[in-house]
């Protein structure tokens, strides 16, 4: 770690973000959001996991640690690994895609808004939960998006034991885990297998998709605060993924060879549990 990421945690500070930072395209991104979080909310920390963690050295609200690409043929699974991580420092991680500029203030109350103690704004909730901007039901959404899925989702959710109709698509570019139990572990290990599952079986995007998943199987609470609606209306998403980087021939072959490691690497973890993955 480097310097910056040795500091203490504040300890009246209940939340932080957490940002997945691959690749110097989205660690200078992913910079940018720090110097904006450094504007508009100085006291806030945003925990990065990234290939390069001596990019952040000059960063003092960044906690970054080092963090290779595990996904087979793309990261956005990847995200969970963060997520755990700024977990066993902050009670609640707000995750936000590196590519998103703060454009505005953050909310003043916001740090009691977000306590793990509080009931969320709905009555008698005291166990982890997951809060959420963007919402639907799953099933609908990948039939309107991407329907070629739903046969593979279908039974992935008979394997997990839940019903796929009532499974709650979550928009995984802004969206919060609430710790107070022990439910939060079990959903990441959960995403964990499920992300697993999608990718062997060819499914490389959509993490929303595994992510209602994991909260359906453990239960996790989904909710939408206010307060994380406070942060959309202040956040601006480039949406990064869209804009084509020049590939050199070196590159190319770089992202081969890791593509190759990477499947076979995940294939052995899911020997395993052979049935599960394969069956």
């Amino acid at each position: 770690m480097t310097n910056n990421q040795q500091q203490t945690t504040n300890n009246k500070q209940q939340f932080c973000f957490s940002i997945l930072a691959l690749g110097a395209k989205y660690q200078l991104l992913a910079k940018e959001f720090a110097k904006d979080l450094e504007k508009h909310s100085p006291e806030t920390t945003v925990v990065v996991g990234t290939d390069n963690p001596q990019a952040f050295q000059d960063c003092s609200q960044v906690l970054a640690f080092k963090l290779d690409r595990k996904g087979i043929f793309h990261c956005y699974h990847d995200k969970r690994f963060v997520i755990e991580q700024a977990l066993t420092k902050f009670p609640v991680v707000i995750q936000i895609d590196a590519d998103t500029r703060i454009i505005g203030s953050l909310p003043e109350s916001m740090n009691n808004q977000v306590s793990p103690e509080e009931d969320y704004q709905k009555p008698n909730l005291s166990t982890d939960a997951l809060a959420a901007v963007h919402i639907e039901n799953l099933v609908e959404h990948v039939q309107k998006y991407n329907p070629e899925r739903l046969n593979h989702l279908r039974k992935l959710a008979a394997k997990l034991e839940i019903d796929l109709d009532t499974v709650t698509y979550i928009g995984e570019s802004l969206f919060a885990v609430l710790a107070n139990g022990d439910k939060t572990v079990e959903f990441i290990q959960q995403w964990d297998a499920i992300a697993r599952y999608l990718e062997l079986h060819g499914i490389h995007g959509g993490s929303g998709n595994g992510i209602g998943l994991a909260a359906a199987k453990v239960g996790l609470e989904i909710i939408q605060p206010s307060w994380l609606e406070e942060i959309n209306q202040v956040r601006h998403h480039i949406d990064a993924s869209r804009l084509k980087s020049r590939k050199t021939l070196g590159n190319k072959l770089k992202r081969r060879i890791g593509y190759h490691y990477r499947l076979n690497k995940e294939r052995i973890i899911a020997i395993k549990d052979f049935n599960f993955y394969y069956h």
